[in-house]
């Protein structure tokens, strides 16, 4: 273009072209979902995710090394079948070790997918007359995959999940030890509602923070403090 092609053009609108014109020329966006810069660099876009799905990978939080992890120990049937599972069908188990197998959220299934060889988790009874942390039980095999996604009998078949690109996980668990005394959820939100107030450890616990999850995370401090009410009186 010629020096003369604002010649007839206000100002501000001349000013505003130019900078769409440098804006395209600085900036334009690659058929692979790259946005790629004149001079050639690169910075990768953010993929898209479903509406109900989290991304796998939380980037910058602290790898957890604690877990809540919650069933039902009390008898009720989905399609026939009975989905109960409390503490002591656990510790009936050959060896006491069983497959966590059936969660079916993908914020739960990530944080299974985060869990060590090792690591501790509270044994939670949940949908039932009196919720609470019953034991301690241990993680002794890391994420693989839930064969219950593909079993059409099973309560858990996901028909969209397939073999090749499987969508679910599962850990083994084995049991560790029963909760000196059973700790009821309702003493536990008594003592997160103090703890908000005066800043102690189980002021952000997930059971109250991301209630619905079946699979949560807890801070070693949140654990250590939990532990430690089995020796103390019921408040």
């Amino acid at each position: 273009y010629s020096h003369n092609f604002c010649t007839n053009i206000s100002p501000k609108p001349c000013l505003k072209l130019i900078r769409t014109l440098l804006n395209y020329l600085m900036l334009y966006k690659s058929d692979d979902g790259e946005t790629v810069s004149s001079a050639g660099g690169k910075r990768k876009a953010a993929a898209s995710v479903g509406k109900n799905e989290k991304s796998s990978e939380s980037p910058g939080s602290p790898q957890c090394s604690h877990w809540l992890m919650k069933s039902e120990p009390e008898s009720r049937f989905e399609n026939g079948i009975d989905v109960k599972f409390g503490i002591e069908d656990l510790k009936a188990l050959p060896d006491q070790t069983g497959c966590w197998d059936g969660v079916r959220n993908y914020q739960a299934r990530n944080f299974m997918r985060q869990m060590k060889e090792g690591q501790l988790a509270f044994f939670y009874h949940s949908n039932c007359k009196e919720p609470g942390i019953a034991g301690v039980m241990k993680i002794v095999k890391e994420s693989y995959v839930d064969h219950t996604q593909f079993d059409k009998k099973d309560v858990h078949y996901d028909a969209t999940s397939k073999p090749d690109n499987p969508k679910w996980s599962m850990v083994d668990v084995q049991y560790q030890r029963m909760m000196k005394r059973f700790l009821p959820l309702s003493e536990l939100k008594k003592y997160h509602l103090q703890h908000r107030a005066s800043g102690g450890p189980l002021k952000d616990m997930a059971l109250f923070t991301r209630a619905r999850l079946s699979v949560q995370p807890l801070t070693a401090e949140e654990f250590d403090f939990i532990l430690s009410l089995e020796d103390e009186e019921a408040l």
